[in-house]
C-alpha cells in the first residue's frame, strides 16, 4: 500500500514487483511509457490498466496521472476497462478489408455469439477492431494476445483457431 497525493492505492507484492522489472527493462524512461503501458497489460489477467497500476506507474515515473490516461485513451491497443481472456483484435485496414475480413468478423459473432467489444458469457472472448498489426501478408487476420492467426478465410479455419485457445 502506497499514498499518492490523497489517494490510497493497494498493489500486490508481486504485481508492483513485476511493474518495477517493467520499467527497468525500459531504462525507467517515461518516454516509453507507451511501450511500458503495453508490456503491463500483457502480464495483467484481463490485459487492462487498472486505477491502481495507472497510479502506480504515474508514481514511479514521476509523471501526472493525467499524462498515463492520456496514452491509455488515445491508443486502442491499450484499455483501462477489464477485457476477456482472449481479446481478438481484427485488422480493419484497407488490406484487410479487401481480403475479406467481413467474413471474419460476421464469422466470429456467429461463433462467439457476441457483437464487437462485447464478452462472452464465459469471459474468455471479445472481438475488437485495431488498426493495421502488420499482418498483410496473411491477411483477413487477428492478433490475440500478440499472436498474428492469419488467413482465416474459412469457417473451419476460424473454428478451428478459437479451438486451439485454451
Amino acid at each position: 500500500m502506497y499514498k499518492f497525493s490523497t489517494k490510497t492505492i493497494v498493489l500486490d507484492k508481486n504485481l508492483a514487483k513485476e511493474i518495477d522489472e517493467i520499467i527497468l527493462s525500459h531504462d525507467n524512461d517515461s518516454t516509453q511509457l507507451l511501450g511500458i503501458l503495453l508490456d503491463i497489460q500483457d502480464v495483467v489477467e484481463r490485459h487492462y490498466i487498472p486505477e491502481e497500476i495507472a497510479y502506480y506507474l504515474a508514481e514511479r515515473l514521476s509523471l501526472p496521472i493525467s499524462q498515463i490516461y492520456d496514452v491509455i485513451s488515445f491508443f486502442s491497443a491499450i484499455s483501462d476497462k477489464p477485457r476477456a481472456k482472449y481479446p481478438i483484435e481484427i485488422c480493419d485496414s484497407v488490406v484487410c478489408k479487401i481480403n475479406e475480413n467481413v467474413f471474419l468478423f460476421n464469422t466470429l459473432k456467429d461463433l462467439l455469439g457476441i457483437e464487437l467489444n462485447e464478452v462472452t458469457y464465459d469471459g474468455k472472448f471479445t472481438i475488437e477492431k485495431t488498426p493495421c498489426f502488420g499482418a498483410c501478408d496473411v491477411a483477413p487476420a487477428v492478433r490475440i494476445n500478440g499472436t498474428v492467426y492469419g488467413k482465416l478465410t474459412t469457417r473451419e479455419k476460424i473454428q478451428d483457431m478459437l479451438n486451439s485457445l485454451d
